[in-house]
């Protein structure tokens, strides 16, 4: 079983970047589809990005197209999000998960990180 350990939020000002990391410490990283998920306070969590297990799909919600790129490094086990202008309502936890068969359905991941906060203050 894929254990995943975010890293890289924080706090940051409107129109700021910050770089999210993920990294598996067991199981087969390259054999899941990885994907980004965030959750704001008093909302439901929402799907951020994706990326396919080679890198050759992404997949982004309308939210962050144009400002956020997902990417990976198999042989070092990490999922990357690169966030930039960044936007008060880019704030909250965010999570990555492992799937073996991916989409933009939280559902779909069995394999969740522990969560990331990033904070975008006005």
């Amino acid at each position: 079983q894929v254990q995943l350990v975010e890293s890289g939020g924080g706090l940051v000002q409107v129109g700021g970047s910050l770089r999210l990391s993920c990294t598996a410490s067991s199981g087969d990283f390259s054999a899941y589809v990885m994907g980004w998920f965030r959750q704001a306070p008093g909302e439901v969590r929402e799907f951020v990005a994706l990326i396919s297990r080679r890198a050759t799909l992404t997949e982004y919600s309308d939210s962050v197209k144009g400002r956020f790129t997902i990417s990976r490094d198999n042989a070092k086990n990490t999922v990357f999000l690169q966030m930039s202008s960044l936007k008060p309502e880019d704030t909250g936890i965010y999570y990555c998960a492992a799937s073996e068969g991916g989409g933009r359905w939280d559902a779909a991941y069995p394999h969740w990180g522990q969560g990331t906060q990033v904070t975008v203050s006005s």
